[in-house]
């Protein structure tokens, strides 16, 4: 173990360094494509799959190199076809992806880091601390694990992902940039852009930058509360970054993309439950042309937070389609293996 540590991890290196490695050991530079295309194309998991190369070549490469594959450590099946997988990583750290079946679509609900930094009281992740980011091939990991459970159970193509896993995927900004770029190129998985969504809670600096870079991702943000006063007591960010500065963010997004935004908004009883509640993220919502999923609650064992009313959620709907506001009302799946939204803990 102690001599693997000093080898580098292939994924790390670019299609020219690939190159310039065989040509520096004498051999065609077109190995290196054939390497890539292995390891982003086909996915392989160790030299040995790769079986257009000689054995001397193969041979060469684990003499330099190791592959930090992930391992799907543990695997279970909600009632409702949902599969949560406990991820092991290279180092022993553990996170948790979900595949998500529905009648149309399979998603695979992705983490961008070990734990999380943010502390918002409703998230069962938030309780862990950060460990660290994940690695833009961790990342890419997860999806093609996801990818073969569509494919081995539901007989299936994976159709959509989400960064609404562990972690905040805007604090991993390049590493999530990059593992995206690995599934959309077409030497790497070859997916739609469009098929890609990256969840925020929020982080204005950043909403700015990925406008500016011009992503090609859809983008959904965290809100769960329009009020300054609410939104901080249940999302300390909010001190850091108040609405203000979200909302002039979320202009900034839709002036250099053009696109909509998606805010993902849980109602809780006696927390966000009242009409005044619902007309501030009416306001809110009406910065820039936005949707708004209101999602089910998924209970993490704490009493603050409960369900609200079934009267309280078709409240938000009416008021927001009234004015215009695409409103979608979502309950949750895989809450029975704590897959759902906010409960990614490691259990």
């Amino acid at each position: 173990m102690v001599e693997e540590i000093t080898k580098k991890d292939i994924r790390k290196l670019k299609l020219e360094e690939l190159k310039s490695f065989f040509a520096g050991k004498g051999d065609k530079p077109f190995r290196g494509q054939q390497v890539y295309e292995w390891l982003w194309q086909k996915s392989a998991k160790d030299f040995d799959q790769m079986t257009n190369l000689s054995l001397q070549t193969r041979e060469l490469l684990k003499e330099h190199f190791v592959i930090n594959h992930i391992k799907v450590d543990k695997m279970q099946r909600s009632n409702d076809g949902t599969i949560k997988n406990a991820v092991m990583l290279h180092d022993g750290l553990v996170v948790e992806s979900v595949l998500i079946p529905t009648e149309k679509r399979i998603t695979a609900c992705v983490s961008s880091q070990v734990g999380c930094s943010l502390a918002c009281k409703f998230c069962a992740t938030a309780r862990l601390k950060r460990m660290r980011n994940l690695s833009a091939d961790e990342i890419y990991d997860q999806i093609v694990a996801i990818r073969d459970q569509a494919e081995l159970f539901f007989n299936r193509p994976l159709t959509n992902i989400v960064f609404m896993g562990m972690g905040e995927p805007l604090l991993n900004y390049n590493n999530v940039l990059e593992a995206i770029h690995k599934v959309t190129d077409q030497k790497g998985l070859g997916m739609a852009w469009k098929r890609i969504t990256v969840s925020t809670v929020g982080v204005a600096k950043m909403i700015k930058k990925i406008a500016d870079d011009k992503v090609k991702f859809n983008l959904a943000v965290s809100l769960h509360s329009a009020i300054n006063k609410t939104r901080s007591s249940i999302m300390p960010i909010n001190d850091s970054t108040p609405l203000e500065e979200l909302g002039d963010a979320m202009k900034h997004w839709y002036q250099q993309t053009k696109r909509k935004v998606t805010y993902e908004y849980v109602v809780w009883k006696g927390i966000n439950d009242k009409e005044e509640d619902a007309r501030a993220l009416l306001k809110f919502a009406q910065l820039i042309p936005s949707k708004v999923n209101i999602i089910e609650y998924n209970n993490i064992d704490d009493p603050a937070f409960q369900q609200a009313s079934p009267d309280a959620l078709r409240m938000y709907q009416e008021l927001l389609e009234a004015n215009g506001i695409t409103t979608r009302i979502r309950m949750s799946r895989g809450k029975d293996i704590d897959a759902a939204c906010g409960q990614l803990a490691n259990k």
